[in-house]
């Protein structure tokens, strides 16, 4: 095949592309004949770049007979054809780039499908086909199906591993190099596999584009999208997909929402199998059964906090409450409970859809989360009017929440009235059993610990690694929790905006509720290491 000559560039096509389509009539292979008009390359030139740079495959197919249809969508006069190619699936369209043939996609996800542009006369000879016909394959030849398998493997590998091995996200990050995976195992990141071709870097990506129903012509700007992927084991889960472009091209963020992985053989997520012991279990229980008010979980990214919210509506459903919940996006389903999604492009955010909701007769309202004015009133408002509200806040301690909520123009006194509780929590990594050993605590760990080394062992767990924990000495994570169920004095600290000496001594009535010492405590429990506590909670 004869190389791609230099002025013919990634831009130089993307910019063929939305003119071509722009002029409309993609019928009867005129987009493609309107490429190569405005191109002015040859067709296996095009057909390459069209592979390299859109993920797209053109197929030579003297003798259509070496198509195998195996479905058809028929939208329109436009359809989507599916045929059987040696080992490959190629969606035929005459325009692979309108949102039908893109949502088609989405149903071959796992079976290396590639989009197809259709040539003059492919569709229409293919239209009527009820069945396969017979013909020597070898006769027909695609533009690059064979190398695009690579980077379909590839992706597809990254993220069966992500699933097996239980990380919560896989990075797809481009280098002058290539590109790299890396991934997010227990909160911190993981080195993965690598593919070393930089000319290929952007097939990884528009591959990941193209199954993320996502623009693969724009790569200026970012972009946010759903994978829904199906294991082989038939376990399916669904990713969140965010694409960033970079000064090396574009990466790529898939975080895996495993709507299952948290239930036990009762099919309900339980604040007990999160890790929460019995005294704090039973705190949440009690806040968020309550017949009205809010409770809110805060927390930084990745902390657990819609888990936990999740968990304990799960265990106070009994089916005699309406439990409503708006997420962006829904991460696990529950069963008796209405799950709205987000969905920003049509109108449908958390305040719309919270007012909604309240046309709704629930008695019950989990948001997702407060990051606006509109947000926090509406939700103050329903939990001032009979309903229990149940949403996370974005902040690292439960002053940080306050101030957040009074920050969006909340009255202090609907604030107070309101709030029934706030729940603080992270989750820290847990030494591996099979490698773990102790040290001498040091004499400048002592000094940064300051007042809180009495609460410190003299011993610390080591996470030495082994294979068992992929030489990373932890194995697996807890949650660690502060419960502040607001008081009297509370509340009237905050009608009265008082200082934040005042507040906190009316928090922390017991030194020993503050999560630096529980997670001090976990420490002498051997449950984890000094350096992630510190890493994870830090000394105020």
């Amino acid at each position: 095949m004869a190389a791609i000559q230099p002025l013919f560039t990634a831009k130089v096509l993307d910019d063929a592309v939305r003119l071509a389509r722009q002029e409309g009539n993609a019928r009867d292979g005129s987009l493609w004949e309107a490429l190569l008009a405005r191109t002015g390359v040859s067709e296996a030139e095009l057909a390459q770049g069209l592979m390299n740079w859109q993920g797209i495959a053109v197929v030579e197919t003297p003798d259509l007979g070496a198509l195998e249809p195996v479905s058809r969508t028929d939208g329109g006069q436009r359809p989507v054809i599916a045929v059987s190619l040696r080992d490959e699936v190629l969606l035929l369209s005459e325009d692979p780039w309108r949102p039908e043939a893109i949502a088609a996609l989405g149903s071959f996800a796992n079976a290396n499908a590639t989009l197809a542009l259709a040539r003059r006369g492919q569709i229409a000879a293919l239209r009527g086909t009820a069945h396969p016909r017979s013909a020597d394959k070898s006769d027909a030849t695609a533009s690059s199906p064979a190398s695009a398998s690579g980077v379909v493997d590839f992706v597809d590998k990254a993220i069966a591993r992500a699933y097996a091995d239980g990380a919560s996200d896989v990075h797809f990050e481009t280098d002058r190099d290539g590109v790299a995976v890396k991934y997010r195992l227990d909160g911190v990141m993981t080195f993965g596999e690598r593919f070393a071709d930089k000319g290929r870097s952007e097939e990884v990506i528009s591959r990941i584009k193209v199954m993320a129903q996502l623009d693969i012509t724009e790569r200026r700007r970012p972009q946010d999208g759903r994978i829904h992927w199906a294991h082989p084991s038939g376990q399916s889960i669904d990713l969140r997909v965010s694409i960033m472009p970079s000064i090396f091209g574009e990466d790529a963020v898939l975080r895996l929402l495993d709507k299952a992985q948290l239930r036990d053989g009762t099919q309900r997520i339980s604040l007990d199998a999160l890790g929460f012991d019995a005294p704090m279990a039973q705190a949440i229980r009690l806040l968020s059964a309550r017949p009205h008010g809010m409770l809110l979980v805060t927390g930084p990214t990745g902390s657990g906090k819609t888990t936990t919210l999740y968990a304990a509506l799960s265990e106070v459903n009994d089916g005699l409450e309406k439990v409503v919940t708006i997420e962006d996006p829904v991460e696990y389903e529950l069963p008796g409970v209405l799950q709205i999604p987000v969905n920003e492009k049509k109108g449908l955010t958390f305040a719309t859809g919270l007012r909604s909701i309240l046309r709704h007769d629930p008695d019950k309202i989990l948001v997702g989360e407060i990051r606006d004015s509109e947000t926090a009133e509406i939700a103050v408002q329903s939990s001032l009017t009979g309903h229990t509200v149940c949403s996370t806040v974005h902040a690292n301690s439960v002053f940080d929440v306050l101030g957040r909520v009074q920050h969006f123009g909340i009255d202090p006194f609907a604030l107070a009235s309101a709030l029934n509780g706030i729940v603080v929590q992270r989750l820290l990594r847990r030494v591996c059993p099979c490698c773990a050993k102790r040290r001498p605590l040091s004499q400048s760990e002592k000094q940064r610990l300051g007042v809180e080394q009495s609460c410190a062992p003299h011993e610390v767990p080591v996470a030495a690694g082994c294979d068992r924990c992929r030489g990373s000495g932890y194995r697996g994570r807890f949650v660690l929790a502060e419960i502040h169920e607001m008081s009297d004095r509370v509340r009237d600290l905050i009608v009265s905006k008082s200082s934040m000496t005042l507040l906190r001594e009316a928090v922390y009535t017991n030194p020993e509720d503050r999560l630096l010492s529980a997670a001090l405590r976990k420490v002498h429990e051997g449950a984890t290491t000094l350096e992630e506590v510190l890493r994870v909670v830090g000394v105020a």
